[in-house]
Order: C-alpha cells, then sequence, then structure tokens
C-alpha cells in the first residue's frame, strides 16, 4: 500500500516517491531499512519517466554538471549512513520531508540567471548528494533548481526523471557495498516496483482528471504532517 501509494503521487505530480514511501515506511522502521527498500522503486520507476519523456540526450547534456556533482557526493557519502544514530537519522529525514513541504507550498525560488547556471548545478548536486545519502531523498534541490530555471512543465519532468534516475544509481552501490542493502531487503524493494508502477499508471489517470495543483498542495500537507511526526519519534 505504502508503495502504491508513493507511486501514485509520482505519476501525478512527477516527483515526491522517496518523500512519500521513506516517510510512510520510517512511521513504524528503521530509516535505513526504509531508504534500502525504495532503491530499485526509485531507480524502475523514474528509468520509465525518463523514456516516456524523451530527449534524454539532450536533458544530460544540459544537467550533465548537476548530475554528475550529485553522483560524485552522494556515493561516498553512504559511507557516514552506517555509522550515524537512528535518532540522528530520523532527524535529519523529519527536517528535509519538513524542509521540502514548506517550501514547496510558501516558496517561490527566484529566477536564476543563466550566468549563475553552472555555479548552481554545483551547489545543487552537492547539497542533493548529501541529502540523497542520508535519506534517499534529494528532490529539494532539483526542485528549487528546476523551478528558479522557470522550466516547462515538461522538461520539469524530464529533468527530475533524469536526476532521480543517475542518483540511485550510487545510492544502490553505496548501500549495497555498506551492507544496508541485505540480499532480503533487495528481493523486497524488487517485488515494490509491481506496485509502485500501478500507482504511477493510476496517478498519470488522476493528472488528467483533475488538476495537479491540487493535488500537490494536498501530498505537501501529508508530507508536513509526517516529518513532524518523525521528528516527534526522533526527541520523544
Amino acid at each position: 500500500m505504502t508503495f502504491l501509494a508513493a507511486g501514485t503521487i509520482k505519476g501525478t505530480v512527477g516527483i515526491g516517491l522517496p518523500t512519500a514511501a521513506v516517510g510512510i515506511l520510517s512511521q513504524a522502521l528503521d530509516p535505513r531499512t526504509a531508504i534500502a527498500l525504495v532503491v530499485f522503486p526509485i531507480m524502475v520507476s523514474n528509468a520509465w519517466q525518463v523514456f516516456r519523456s524523451g530527449e534524454t540526450l539532450r536533458a544530460l547534456k544540459d544537467y550533465r554538471i548537476f548530475a554528475g556533482v550529485l553522483v560524485l557526493v552522494l556515493w561516498p557519502t553512504t559511507a557516514l549512513t552506517a555509522a550515524v544514530s537512528q535518532a540522528t537519522l530520523l532527524i535529519i529525514l523529519s527536517a528535509v520531508i519538513v524542509g521540502f513541504a514548506v517550501i514547496n507550498l510558501m516558496v517561490t525560488p527566484p529566477r536564476l540567471p543563466d550566468r549563475f547556471d553552472k555555479p548552481a548545478q554545483v551547489f545543487g548536486g552537492v547539497l542533493g548528494g548529501l541529502l540523497g545519502a542520508f535519506t534517499a531523498i534529494w528532490a529539494p534541490p532539483v526542485v528549487a533548481y528546476l523551478i528558479a530555471r522557470r522550466v516547462d512543465k515538461d522538461e520539469f519532468v524530464r529533468a527530475t526523471g533524469l536526476l532521480f534516475l543517475l542518483g540511485s544509481l550510487p545510492l544502490c552501490i553505496g548501500f549495497w557495498q555498506q551492507g544496508l542493502l541485505t540480499g532480503d531487503l533487495a528481493v523486497t524493494s524488487a517485488a515494490m516496483i509491481l506496485p509502485t508502477l500501478a500507482g504511477f499508471a493510476l496517478g498519470e489517470a488522476i493528472r488528467r482528471r483533475l488538476p495537479a495543483e491540487r493535488f500537490r498542495t494536498v501530498v505537501l500537507l501529508i508530507f508536513l504532517a509526517m516529518g513532524l511526526n518523525l521528528l516527534r519519534r526522533a526527541l520523544w
């Protein structure tokens, strides 16, 4: 049910799969287990999103700096995930989810001039790599960057799919190297691909019938509530 819901959110608004899945699972599971379970659904759903959006080579050229820095930072940083306590991970995870929800509900980043594009990609890649290694959620800097660049809806879906797909590869390798993605968890994660894709198809149907902005607002409010509950778990 978690991955069906997370896939539905992603199919409707183009983002939010790891935020929803890790946020829901972490209400009851160790955050490391929750993150490990989302690895394969992230990879497959974003590969599907990239395939459907087209112009992959052009997008890879446009966002190569962001993607390269994201991968280079995320992979080695996963070594720190196994070393931190569950309470610390819950605090980091709750801060990311709450921040993601509040920023998207209340703030529109200023337009980013072309001359600052490359530094912004480097900064976004570093921040996304750090967040992704600890939480499997690197959407906030990606979304903020794309909104600041004022890309259209199709480009937004194409770019997020590509950056989320590329980020999932070092996450998978890093978690496997650290012993966090065990054989049993890998099998379970792979099994979650089916409900994720079913939810993705359902989300696309919803997107054609309901205003995506209204659904996005509801989703962000749910994320905010989940993040605050995770913070409560960490502190008490």
